[in-house]
């Protein structure tokens, strides 16, 4: 799907998705990825959902935002509360929600000017 914003040329938006690929700022970016206004971090969660441990959410934490949105493929599956003591002990917010809406609430709060990262997993081939 391609999405339409209007941005600022600092921030990075994403302007499309697939079933397994983003579109940050109209480039390509394929597999699990990390998404904050100023960084892009690639193969973020190697092991994709199924796979997910405290230690990927311990990387999302020291990127500092103030909440989360953890978009988990094309459906909303629930990480284990033990997978996401990081973000719990930390006192950083998240929502869990599927990978498309993970995206469009990223876009609408990072125009906003809040600290936000898009946690997106995509499902396995």
């Amino acid at each position: 799907m391609k999405l339409n914003l209007e941005q600022n040329a600092d921030l990075n938006v994403v302007t499309g998705y697939g079933t397994d690929h983003l579109m940050i700022n109209k480039e390509r970016h394929d597999g699990n990825t990390l998404v904050t206004a100023g960084r892009i971090v690639a193969d973020w969660a190697p092991g994709g959902f199924a796979g997910l441990s405290a230690d990927d959410f311990a990387a999302v934490c020291e990127l500092r935002p103030e909440v989360v949105l953890i978009g988990t493929g094309s459906r909303q599956r629930f990480p284990t509360p033990q997978v996401l003591r990081p973000l719990i002990e930390a006192r950083i917010g998240f929502e869990i929600m599927d990978l498309p809406a993970a995206c469009r609430t990223y876009n609408i709060l990072v125009t906003e000017g809040r600290s936000v990262v898009a946690a997106l997993l995509f499902d396995p081939v």
